[in-house]
């Protein structure tokens, strides 16, 4: 179905500025501490901080940062019982932080705007803490998957997604089917009565309707207002100045009083911090002292049909590139692993030394028995493609690192590149694929580009990867971590 039937008779949009955004947000003295299942969700902002590591001295160094901070907690990757353990000491040592500096945070659990994640666990978690911490439980539970850059849209409490050009009912796309995080329903009341296995009935989730969201936010403040207390609000959104509409009347709540907690997509946390689209990077630079003479390194862990797609068409733009590739039906058996990835790492430090590698999983068929077996096999492959990336950078610092696919974008910015602070410098494609300065750790100043496996075209890749090649020696040193977040200059940048 085409968006526009989607949208047919629904009312026109009402103008909100990123300014207007912003201006609330100062007012209401908050900053908002993002919670992310995967690194991905840094692709809808810019000049953010973002952490890896959760000790209260890094949420202090991140809250300097600006309106906005991000905690990756890569609890898509993880059981439940260690999501409930990593959510606590994410919102312990922020809440901490903020009392030594004497500010006020908002939570926001961003997960995936095709749904798949741990709720309500992640959100049930952050209100246990803030309630345990002697601060209101949160008044509301705001749902707000929409995604429009993606192609993600929730329209009078369904949310759809695009595949092949065409919008279809989330519940019916591949990710709906997901060996972990699987489900059946499209209508977002139903869907949380699906997850919370009838906790919580469908009658008893607020829509926040696009008609009512289109009247402005004036009437969205009212429909929260009128909501009962610890609802689950389905918010709808199609456009940007949609979801600037429902962010503007939560931060004039919040500066109200009000305590909400959000469970989002990636491009909520934009319109809540009062940001503009940010620009493209077009300009990449690379520290001078990895300028010369080495290549870059593309990681390929993601194993959807775009995925393929998008690499497909690397290879054909970039016919130089080194293929390798780390097998997982080796990386399973253990006699083999061991002897497996010294063949890689060798060939991929010596074929960094002369042009551009990718390494990718192999597209083997490896099934598990269950959701938990599926998450160990996952940890497994992952933890190989970590062995790699580490040992060849320890060797040979790449020109830029590019990794495809959530987990392994976290594995190989924390594990790989030892990445503890970093900055988000913008998108390399337009709303969708970030661009990281690592602030720490053996490739600081190195471009890191964070590529979902589930975003754009069958020429994104080729695209992003391309820059990169063509990326200019950079003048300046590397960032360093003990810099404030928004000390270093961004990476220049064009419309």
């Amino acid at each position: 179905m085409k968006l526009e039937h989607v949208l047919a008779g629904t009312a026109p949009e009402t103008s909100v500025t990123a300014a207007q955004v912003a201006e609330a947000v100062a007012a209401a003295g908050t900053t908002l501490v993002v919670l992310d299942d995967d690194p991905t969700g840094t692709q809808s902002v810019a000049n953010l901080p973002v952490l890896t590591r959760w000790q209260q001295d890094d949420l202090a160094w991140a809250l300097e940062g600006g309106p906005a901070l991000y905690v990756l907690t890569n609890s898509r990757s993880l059981d439940p019982r260690t999501t409930r353990a990593r959510t606590q000491e994410v919102v312990r040592a922020a809440l901490a932080a903020a009392a030594e500096r004497g500010d006020r945070v908002t939570f926001l659990s961003r997960s995936d705007s095709t749904l798949r994640g741990h709720f309500p666990l992640e959100t049930d978690v952050i209100a246990e803490e803030l309630q345990a911490a002697g601060q209101p439980r949160p008044d509301l539970v705001l749902l707000v998957p929409a995604f429009p850059d993606a192609g993600r849209v929730t329209v009078h409490g369904t949310h759809w997604t695009r595949e092949h050009g065409e919008l279809v009912p989330v519940g019916t796309s591949e990710f709906a089917a997901d060996a972990t995080f699987g489900y059946k329903s499209s209508h977002l009341p139903e869907w949380v009565r699906e997850k919370t296995a009838g906790a919580v009935r469908a009658g008893d989730v607020v829509v926040l309707d696009l008609d009512l969201v289109r009247r402005g936010p004036d009437a969205v403040v009212d429909l929260l207002r009128s909501a009962h207390p610890g609802a689950v609000v389905a918010v709808d959104a199609a456009t940007e100045s949609d979801l600037r509409t429902t962010a503007l009347a939560c931060a004039r709540l919040e500066g109200d009083g009000l305590s909400l907690l959000y469970r989002t997509g990636p491009a909520f946390v934009r319109a809540r911090v009062g940001q503009d689209a940010p620009p493209v990077v077009e300009d990449v630079e690379v520290p001078p002292a990895v300028a010369e003479g080495t290549g870059g390194l593309v990681v390929v862990g993601s194993h959807t049909g775009l995925t393929t797609r998008q690499r497909d068409r690397l290879l054909q733009a970039e016919p130089d590139v080194a293929v390798l590739e780390i097998s997982v039906p080796a990386v399973v058996d253990d006699e083999r692993r061991s002897g497996h990835l010294d063949d890689v790492v060798e060939q991929a430090i010596s074929a960094l030394a002369s042009g551009h590698v990718l390494v990718q999983t192999s597209r083997d068929l490896v099934t598990a028995d269950d959701a938990d077996a599926s998450l160990a096999l996952s940890r497994s492959v992952s933890a190989a493609v970590v062995e790699v990336v580490s040992r060849v950078v320890a060797a040979r610092t790449p020109r830029f690192v590019v990794a495809k696919g959530g987990i392994t974008s976290h594995d190989v910015a924390t594990r790989g590149l030892g990445i503890d602070r970093a900055v988000v410098r913008g998108p390399m494609l337009p709303g969708l694929v970030s661009l990281w300065q690592p602030a720490d750790g053996p490739a600081a100043g190195v471009p890191y580009v964070v590529f979902p496996g589930n975003v754009g075209d069958d020429d994104g890749l080729a695209e992003v990867v391309g820059r990169l090649v063509q990326a200019s020696t950079a003048t300046s040193e590397p960032a360093v971590a003990d810099q404030p977040p928004t000390s270093q200059p961004a990476a220049s940048v064009v419309g």
